[in-house]
């Protein structure tokens, strides 16, 4: 069934596809696995023709031409020459379109980043809370003050939140750094230290468990 469906479905466009193509221009009617599959089949049997450029191979329905004079075999070298620059032609612009789409998502994750000095003003904020609830566990216990289980679960989730935002706050800062390394002539150690940013180990913070 997908085998007649992918072969029809090339004859009618008339022009070169790779298997995704076409499992999407069908709907997804038929799997990827069934689409190659039946691509396959059509290939063994001449039905179509499979062309390789680099790592993409696009399939097109082999054209029948009357070889009945020289001129005859001219236009057929023709038309084979024309369906490979379009085959090539097509995946170049398959090939910029998902740069552009790798681009895209780039510059959408920079944007919705924090700034350099929202990120080192969170990472502070949450070192604060963080060594507030530590200094308070560590009175509890010095003092053997009994905790409610309430209260007990109240401490340790709130720690737990500040944790996972600490960690959320600190990975998007060192996306942000990562960012601007990429066009900056210094080591990264260089750039923290003009913006001001220190790590853990510069403040000698103790690992958060």
């Amino acid at each position: 069934m997908a085998t007649e469906a992918v072969f029809k479905y090339l004859k009618q466009t008339n022009r070169p596809y790779s298997a995704n193509d076409i499992m999407m221009n069908l709907h997804k009617e038929f799997g990827k696995t069934a689409i190659q599959k039946a691509l396959d089949e059509l290939v063994e049997s001449t039905r179509i023709r499979e062309k390789v450029y680099g790592k993409q191979k696009v399939y097109c329905v082999l054209q029948q031409i009357e070889e009945e004079s020289n001129d005859g075999d001219s236009k057929g070298d023709e038309m084979k020459d024309l369906e490979e620059q379009i085959a090539s032609k097509t995946v170049c612009l398959q090939t910029a379109n998902s740069e552009l789409k790798n681009c895209e998502t780039q510059l959408n994750q920079l944007t919705n980043s924090l700034t350099t000095d929202q990120a080192k003003e969170e990472k502070e904020i949450l070192q604060k809370d963080i060594s507030a609830l530590k200094e308070k566990l560590s009175n509890l216990s010095q003092n053997q003050v009994p905790i409610s289980p309430t209260e007990q679960k109240n401490v340790k989730a709130k720690h737990e939140k500040c944790v996972k935002e600490y960690r959320k706050r600190k990975r998007l800062c060192m996306d942000v750094i990562n960012a601007i390394m990429e066009g900056y002539p210094k080591s990264k150690k260089v750039l923290m230290e003009e913006i001001g940013i220190e790590t853990d180990e510069d403040v000698k913070m103790k690992p958060i468990l």
